[in-house]
């Protein structure tokens, strides 16, 4: 039973399943465009990553206090993580992007080959996923979701 009272492990959760729902209403005010799909995507504003690992270490810091080790490793680990979503994971989209091009291109070249309209579904490329990591700002944002979740939640919990 212990688990039911993990603070800081069920801010993180809430702060996922918040910073991931919330993705669809900031979308459509946006865009103007429903897309229900955005709750179980990754990338887009804010950063469920961010908010999750902000919100972890904001409990850790509420029930342990910021001189303890276990905030400080936290802490690291949010760093590394919403770095990490910034650099490596927004790249390796943008690289999907110029990837995907390239394979269309090759497809029309193709498509307009003898028999390459006969293949079948099975034969052709799965585009790569483009949205994979996050701009600043979505992180930033993400970032501040958790901290405040982490602080408007604690009271609920004690």
């Amino acid at each position: 039973m212990e688990l039911f009272h993990n603070f800081p492990l069920w801010v993180a959760l809430f702060a996922i399943l918040f910073a991931q729902v919330v993705k669809i209403p900031l979308h459509f005010i946006a865009t103007k465009e429903f897309k229900p799909g955005l709750a179980f995507s990754t990338g887009g504003m804010p950063s469920s990553h961010s908010a999750a690992v902000t919100a972890l270490t904001t409990g850790i810091a509420i029930e342990y206090g910021l001189s303890s080790g276990l905030f400080a490793v936290s802490c690291i680990f949010a760093i590394i993580t919403m770095f990490d979503a910034t650099g490596v994971r927004r790249h390796a989209g943008e690289q999907a992007i110029v990837l995907n091009m390239l394979v269309k291109d090759i497809n029309s070249f193709f498509s307009e080959m003898k028999d390459w309209g006969k293949k079948g579904e099975y034969e052709k490329q799965k585009e790569l996923k483009e949205l994979l990591g996050h701009q600043p700002i979505e992180v930033f944002f993400g970032g501040l979701t958790g901290i405040i979740l982490a602080l408007v939640l604690h009271p609920l919990f004690f």
